[in-house]
């Protein structure tokens, strides 16, 4: 008997109740015992020989013509069958690993749709704000932070959000406090504090002041308070709150040290681990500078890259994306490039998501376009002949409607010579009724993160009023019976790396507190099958990779997740309690818990 068998063996007996290990001696020993009869009558493997095996548990293909099977068998990095318990025996051979599922669930790997992979690395090596309930929290950590910090340094976090407060935060501009508390607690550091959404940064009196951005006005403040594409927000006598949304950030982001490389390579390898331990073998990493992918190019020359990365570069670079254009997409199992991420307005959060119609609880302000629209047709033309993608970041209704009329503008430019796309939309958060039906018309993909419904919904009815709600926000099951696959995803760092709380929003529509009971708007949930397809299958195609994986079939690459619980038949309120025990890329166990 092969070493790697006995230990599991031994394992097994070890951690078994008397009744799972009946089920499991029983299953198990019967595939073994037909190997060896067969050895004992000189028989050889009736098939190409597995390196390793899969059974005893409930495997989901998202294979329509095999949903689901009872063993699944891998031939170093790629599937050599799936199908009956009883008929994988053939392919087992002296050097074969077996592994019982004991009852577990196994489906294929889950690709998070739309992220930011260094962003998720660094959310581990910075403050983070993701569970402050308070801006008196907030204060505290900054504090705490600043007493171990050297005088002088940046003090850096992401996370809060102050629809999510608990407490006032005092004294309110626009929805926002204002800076005296931090500047208070960090005289001596510069402080600047992403928004959970990325589209808003709170800075201190110091970060203000290194910018050049008195806190107390002046002429200088006062010019860079018409930057187009972004705001600063004022108070009364027209002095700077802290609060800069969009484009205005980078006013202060500019001033704040680069990292190191060997932060960087320490961001990497702690996002990679993440992702692993939460089932995720496939990344599309929503918008990337050149540095950041010279990061990825060495670490896949090291041998440290392992996951799947499916790239967009950040399209505001108008000569790199030039460079890229003249010599065209790479595509590659493990690191792909060709896609083009463009930012074309903000956040429903902070107020800068593009709207047809003004603000519920801010009148007369319609959010931002970050973006030149003339810029968004030229690139998605230029796309077209030079075959990318084009992955348009738009979550207001006008910023959606304006996008897809760039991307119509692009494509009838063609004269019906229209190759296969994939045009996205990232986000698609608060579509115009008429606007549903025209993804699938033009074959444009909506790349959209269920999380942000329990995370958002509660105060985006604010935003946004009932009506255009209902109507058009978070429309998931309206895209999908158009016939256009939905891709999911959590826009990590946004939101945790989790997929599994993004699948439990996918299907309840509810936060993760279980509010309200029948789910928000609930004839837009996703059914289970909707859900797990989002986040493989349909992911895999939204990078023109579904003939390599997504799903469980002969031929496709072996990335697998198994979970401790089966997340297609539990209860609801279980899929939040649900664990991965198990994380297999490219036919190698990447995560064990």
């Amino acid at each position: 008997m092969q070493g790697g068998s006995r230990l599991w063996i031994l394992a097994a007996y070890s951690s078994s109740t008397p009744a799972q290990l009946f089920n499991m001696t029983n299953k198990y020993f019967f595939l073994l015992g037909i190997y060896y009869l067969m050895l004992m009558q000189g028989c050889s493997p009736a098939y190409e020989e597995a390196t390793h095996i899969f059974v005893g548990g409930n495997i989901y293909t998202v294979n329509p013509d095999q949903p689901i099977v009872e063993a699944i068998a891998l031939k170093e990095n790629q599937i050599l069958f799936t199908g009956d318990a009883a008929d994988v025996h053939g392919y087992m051979g002296p050097e074969t690993k077996i592994t019982e599922l004991r009852g577990k669930t196994m489906t294929p790997g889950w690709i998070e749709g739309h992220g930011h992979f260094m962003g998720l690395g660094y959310s581990e090596l910075n403050l983070d704000l993701s569970d402050t309930r308070s801006f008196g929290e907030i204060a505290d950590l900054v504090k705490a932070a600043a007493e171990k910090t050297p005088k002088g340094e940046w003090i850096v976090g992401r996370g809060w959000h102050q629809s999510k407060w608990t407490e006032s935060p005092g004294k309110e501009i626009n929805g926002f406090p204002l800076h005296h508390e931090i500047s208070r607690v960090s005289p001596d550091h510069p402080v600047f504090l992403y928004h959970a959404s990325g589209h808003a940064g709170f800075a201190n009196a110091r970060a203000m002041e290194i910018a050049g951005l008195s806190p107390l006005g002046g002429e200088q403040m006062r010019d860079a308070m018409e930057l187009e594409g972004g705001e600063i927000i004022r108070d009364e006598n027209g002095n700077p709150t802290g609060v800069f949304n969009e484009r205005a950030m980078g006013l202060i982001s500019r001033h704040i040290p680069e990292s190191s490389p060997e932060k960087d390579i320490q961001a990497f390898e702690l996002a990679q681990e993440a992702c692993f331990r939460n089932g995720i073998t496939g990344f599309h990493d929503a918008g990337i500078g050149a540095a950041t992918l010279e990061l990825y190019r060495q670490m896949k020359s090291e041998r440290k890259l392992k996951l799947r990365m499916y790239l967009m570069l950040a399209g505001g670079q108008k000569e790199w994306l030039e460079e890229w254009f003249l010599k065209g997409p790479e595509i590659d199992s493990l690191l792909t490039i060709r896609a083009i991420k463009l930012s074309c307005d903000g956040a429903l959060g902070s107020r800068g998501a593009w709207l047809l119609e003004e603000y519920s609880d801010r009148p007369g302000h319609f959010g931002h376009e970050t973006l030149p629209m003339s810029y968004v047709q030229k690139i998605a033309e230029l796309s077209l002949q030079h075959g990318f993608q084009v992955c348009s970041h738009a979550i207001g209704d006008r910023a959606n409607k304006e996008v897809l009329d760039r991307y119509q503008a692009a494509l009838e430019s063609l004269k019906g010579n229209i190759p296969d796309h994939r045009f996205r939309i990232e986000h698609a958060q608060h579509l115009h009724p008429e606007d549903i039906p025209r993804f699938a018309e033009l074959g444009v993909l909506p790349a959209m993160q269920a999380i942000h419904l329990s995370s958002d919904r509660p105060w985006a009815i604010d935003r946004l009023g009932e009506k255009r709600i209902k109507e058009g926000a978070y429309m998931w099951q309206a895209l999908l019976q158009t016939g256009v696959p939905v891709i999911n995803g959590t826009d990590v760092p946004v939101e945790p790396i989790n997929p599994l709380a993004n699948f439990y929003a996918s299907v309840t529509r509810k936060t993760l507190q279980g509010k309200p009971e029948e789910g928000y708007e609930a004839e837009q949930k996703m059914t289970r099958e909707q859900a797990l397809k989002s986040y493989t299958l349909d992911a895999a195609y939204g990078a023109f990779e579904e003939n390599m994986k997504g799903s469980l079939e002969v031929g496709k690459v072996a990335d697998l997740v198994v979970f401790d619980r089966n997340i297609m038949e539990i209860p609801e309120a279980e899929i939040l309690q649900t664990k991965v025990v198990l994380t297999v890329l490219d036919g190698k166990i990447v995560y064990q818990q």
